[in-house]
């Protein structure tokens, strides 16, 4: 797809609506032991699935494992990432009347493994 410039593909879009804590919940569970939680650090909540198969919060989800190939472009599929596959994440917070809040973007680029057989020591 990138060779041929062809835009991203989006591979799933859900909300925290159907995340089971509440960020409340979250922040009192990672900071009961101590955790020096402070206002600006970010907190990872895990995946965030919906009920539907377009909610899926992973590629193993929304592949089965890697038993269902997903269709990504006109003409590629996936079960799993492959070296070279660009993965873009993006998130933000709105309200009616409120000032939308988000992280822009969040890539990488899968990239090969390093064959330890080729390495100096």
């Amino acid at each position: 797809m990138r060779e041929r410039g062809d835009p991203p593909h989006r591979l799933s879009s859900t909300t925290f609506r159907h995340a089971y804590w509440t960020i409340a919940q979250l922040v009192a569970h990672h900071t009961i032991n101590g955790c020096d939680l402070r206002a600006g650090d970010l907190l990872g909540t895990g995946t965030q699935s919906g009920p539907t198969p377009g909610e899926a919060g992973s590629l193993l989800e929304l592949s089965a494992g890697g038993s269902r190939p997903i269709r990504v472009g006109r003409d590629e599929s996936r079960t799993f990432l492959e070296d070279g596959d660009r993965v873009i994440f993006r998130g933000w917070c709105e309200k009616p009347g409120m000032a939308r809040i988000g992280f822009g973007d969040a890539q990488g680029r899968v990239l090969p493994g390093i064959d330890p057989a080729n390495q100096a020591v």
